[in-house]
């Protein structure tokens, strides 16, 4: 085997082995998740049925509830004991324990609630799991779902009376119970509805994609409530009453309409509730969503750091990037690109002091300054959202990001085809075909997933697209040395009799195919995730029409370029390629490093450099060290080649 093709090859099987280890990991995460929903949802229903099976003076009221009661807190210490190891486990499982104990004594119905939801909401602060839709649901989807799916054991009001509900042992729950429905969250019914309910009729509807299942939820949600109350509540919402306490999806979500009246009262409460689960709408304006969560998670970090707890306050700054900020940065690139970038590079630069462990005071002075941009951001985008530019402004986001994206894979993939025809080698063509075809597939797919199965999160896409440029980037970097070896003279001649006289092997045309796949799909993958966030935001037509114009540009670019590199000289076409495919390892090697830094895999230190999107260059001593690291192979690769090339020129002359 040519000692290149070793090379590769070697490459190729750590990068497999990268990617089947990553993949357990991430199975394991997604049980993990699960496993966290079902432990939240049985809190739940302890905290809302406790009182169905014990009184307030201790005295067992229904056997079988009781018995079920204390199933679920078991159920509940067991699979917290099964969950990984993680520095608040032990607090956790220590509240398990005490709730189990607390309902084995028979405590009244008020404690064994405060104490399950209390163990919840840490729980889904240790290990958190989505606890809200990433847009206001659609509440006529919600309905004409639960017709289909709900109404024949709910009852078409949702008064637990439908055609199937007579026998039913449990019978169905009356969503017009306002009792009960006060002490039920929007993500407690979500969960049900996810995981279904066992020893009930209660079938799991996880087939329905996230947002259906949402939209069921809110309309369940606001059965109990009537339209009167919703109009008070709209009146109270104006008035600006609740605002504060219900600042987004997540919060609304979360918040049963009992707690939110220990700070308002029950009838200012009730009315909102009504309100906001009739008008999801009405929480969120825009990317007002995703700031209160960036800004939220911001607050968190001031106040870890400031007790001492550096670890916790890195993850809320990673979250406040990951989850706050990175879904609406599609949205402020097309809008302030400039402006995109100083959040970006302050949030890393907090990221860096909180990791060295700089003094308080660095650290707070460093989080107003991102706190200040939050405001610049949310003023941006209010102010572009209320002009006649909107649609332009993002028609040009959709048209520049899959340019952008698209001619990173385009000049690759294109490079390769260029070198077969050059080679003559036509027949392997359909396998590199295959492979930037079914990364488009692919695309398709994780599109799919992503929006009908489960939610990707920032720290999942970051990791994604770290480690595809890094593949690409260590593929492309033997790739160049060995163009750039066949640029020199005489060499390419030499090839030519050596090896084009054999046939290509299906293990290399299969390494031709991989390779296409790979540097398409992270550019696909990294699209499509840009498309979702913009697409949340409105103005569908100008996505359409953007990814339309940036999609006939690629197809007449690659065409040019292929029509030009087929009247280069075979020397100088080497040379060229050489030297781009050079680039492009230096530009992925950057943006791999800077990837996995955002997804917190990799320390971050600051550099006092610019930053250069174009050349995937970020100002971070690991960013550029390893930039610099690719730079020298190649320098030192090139230099070989050269040397051999006057070596063979010496022996043939």
């Amino acid at each position: 085997m040519h000692p290149f093709a070793r090379r590769l090859q070697g490459v190729l099987w750590v990068l497999i082995l990268m990617v089947v280890w990553l993949s357990a990991g991430a199975a394991h995460a997604s049980a993990s998740a699960d496993s966290v929903a079902t432990i939240w949802r049985l809190l739940d229903y302890i905290a809302v049925d406790y009182r169905g099976a014990v009184d307030e003076q201790g005295a067992v009221i229904d056997a079988g509830e009781y018995a079920e009661m204390q199933e679920f807190a078991r159920t509940v210490a067991e699979r917290l004991a099964a969950l990984p190891a993680i520095e608040a486990a032990p607090q956790l499982q220590a509240q398990a324990a005490a709730l189990v104990a607390a309902i084995d004594a028979r405590h009244k119905p008020q404690h064994i609630a405060q104490a399950a939801r209390s163990l919840a909401d840490d729980l889904i602060v240790a290990y958190p799991i989505v606890l809200a839709p990433a847009a206001p649901p659609d509440l006529a989807r919600g309905q004409a779902l639960y017709a289909e799916h709900c109404a024949a054991c709910h009852g078409a009001r949702g008064a637990g009376d439908g055609p199937l509900a007579a026998g039913m042992d449990p019978p169905p729950i009356a969503f017009t119970d306002a009792e009960r429905a006060s002490e039920r969250s929007l993500l407690a019914l979500y969960q049900v509805t996810t995981q279904g309910l066992d020893g009930t009729a209660m079938p799991s509807f996880a087939h329905l994609s996230a947002e259906d299942r949402w939209a069921l939820a809110f309309y369940v949600g606001g059965l109990a409530f009537s339209p009167e109350q919703a109009q008070r509540g709209a009146a109270l919402w104006r008035e600006g009453i609740g605002r504060s306490l219900l600042p987004d999806l997540k919060t609304l979500s979360a918040t049963t309409p009992a707690a939110l009246a220990t700070a308002l009262g029950p009838e200012p409460a009730t009315a909102l509730m009504a309100y906001l689960r009739h008008s999801p709408d009405a929480v969120i304006a825009g990317s007002s969503q995703w700031l209160a969560i960036a800004r939220e998670r911001l607050d968190r970090m001031r106040k870890a750091y400031a007790s001492g707890d550096r670890r916790a306050a890195a993850d809320a700054a990673l979250s406040a990037y990951l989850d706050g900020f990175e879904p609406i940065e599609p949205l402020l690139a097309t809008r302030d690109s400039a402006l995109r970038t100083r959040v970006e590079a302050a949030m890393t630069e907090l990221r860096a002091r909180i990791a060295r462990g700089a003094a308080p005071s660095e650290v707070e002075a460093q989080a107003q300054t991102v706190a200040g941009l939050f405001d610049e951001t949310e003023r941006v985008l209010g102010a572009n959202a209320a002009d006649g530019a909107q649609a332009f402004s993002t028609f040009l986001g959709a048209l520049t990001i899959l340019l952008r994206e698209g001619l990173e894979a385009l000049l690759i993939v294109v490079a390769i085809v260029a070198f077969l025809r050059k080679a003559e080698r036509s027949e392997v063509l359909p396998y590199v075909h295959i492979g930037w075809i079914g990364a488009l597939a692919a695309g398709v797919a994780t599109w799919g997933v992503a929006t009908y199965l489960v939610s990707i999160s920032g720290a999942g896409r970051e990791l994604t697209e770290g480690i595809a440029a890094l593949f690409a980037a260590a593929v492309l970097l033997f790739v160049g040395i060995w163009m750039h070896g066949k640029s020199q003279a005489g060499a390419w001649q030499r090839y030519v009799r050596q090896k084009l006289s054999q046939a290509l092997s299906k293990r290399s045309a299969w390494f031709l195919a991989l390779l296409a796949f790979v540097v398409v799909y992270r550019e696909v993958f990294e699209t499509i995730l840009f498309y979702a966030a913009m697409w949340t935001q409105g103005g569908h037509r100008a996505i359409v029409a953007g990814a339309t114009t940036a999609a006939l540009l690629l197809v007449a670019i690659a065409w040019a370029m292929l029509r030009w590199s087929r009247r280069l000289p075979i020397a100088q076409f080497f040379a060229i390629s050489a030297a781009l495919v050079a680039v492009l390892t230096v530009v992925l090697a950057g943006k791999g490093i800077a990837a996995l830094q955002e997804a917190g895999v990799i320390g971050v230190r600051t550099l006092d450099a610019p930053r250069i999107d174009w050349l995937g260059i970020h100002p971070t001593w690991q960013g550029i060290g390893v930039q610099l690291a690719v730079v020298l192979v190649l320098i030192g690769g090139f230099a070989w080649n050269r040397h051999t090339a006057r070596i063979a020129a010496q022996r043939t002359a």
